[in-house]
């Protein structure tokens, strides 16, 4: 896989950043989309497919993306398919951090130090280029305003935003409903994408350990997405023997 294209959880994680604080909006659902993400990613790449509501390995080949072949040689170690809500509720330490580390690299983000009461070391993120997270958000906002089906990148992060609770976030207030409502129906449109996307929200909603409701025996059938109950925000984390602490929402 090339780089000259982001990945999923790259723009996921993008489109969670306040531009104005810094800080990840909806951070511990986060950590489930970005691992959601992760999976639409390899099934774009070729690398996984659904399987009922699990997820299969179908090309075990390295995308050449580090973070991605991590996640696709994990499932392949399985030996059999796994079901995504297992996956996603799966232990994910780190994985907004190493994003964010990756974003610094790349150059789209730099770390600001600061201090929590002025007293325990953070780290904030600010996009280093805002035209990219408007690309980003452009995408949805065409999807939204014209009705036209997006392609399956789209759709899928389209999702995934529903799914993690940022729909507030990108449409707030009132005068969003609509446009929030219009984003929770994009999830129909790539069928990886909802698996994930109800994935996500089932592991939420402590329901990973049973098939969702007009899913007989776990095989996922059509139907509108539930909203997400989203996640309450948390004060930002200190420095705790890292180079950088995770950047969250207050």
């Amino acid at each position: 896989m090339g780089r000259s294209r982001r990945t999923l959880p790259e723009e996921l994680l993008l489109l969670a950043l306040d531009p104005a604080t810094g800080t990840t909006a909806q951070p511990q659902s986060l950590d489930l989309g970005l691992a959601g993400a992760q999976l639409v990613e390899l099934a774009l790449a070729g690398r996984i497919a659904p399987d009922g509501d699990r997820i299969a390995v179908v090309v075990p080949r390295p995308t050449g993306d580090p973070t991605l072949d991590c996640a696709l040689e994990l499932l392949r170690r399985r030996g059999a398919p796994v079901r995504a809500v297992h996956w996603i509720g799966g232990p994910r330490l780190g994985l907004r951090q190493t994003y964010l580390s990756h974003l610094e690299r790349c150059g789209m983000v730099h770390a600001v130090a600061g201090q929590m009461c002025g007293v325990l070391p953070t780290t904030r993120y600010q996009a280093t280029d805002n035209a990219i997270s408007r690309e980003i958000r452009a995408r949805l906002d065409s999807a939204i305003r014209t009705g036209v089906p997006p392609d399956p990148r789209t759709a899928a992060l389209a999702a995934l935003a529903h799914a993690v609770g940022l729909g507030k976030h990108l449409y707030p207030g009132n005068e969003g409903r609509s446009s929030r409502s219009r984003l929770r129906d994009l999830i129909r449109h790539d069928p990886m994408g909802g698996l994930v996307a109800h994935a996500v929200m089932d592991v939420q909603n402590g329901a990973a350990g049973q098939p969702r409701r007009g899913q007989p025996n776990g095989r996922p059938t059509a139907g509108p997405a539930r909203p997400a109950e989203p996640a309450r925000g948390v004060p930002m984390q200190p420095h705790r023997g890292s180079t950088m602490a995770r950047a969250v929402a207050h």
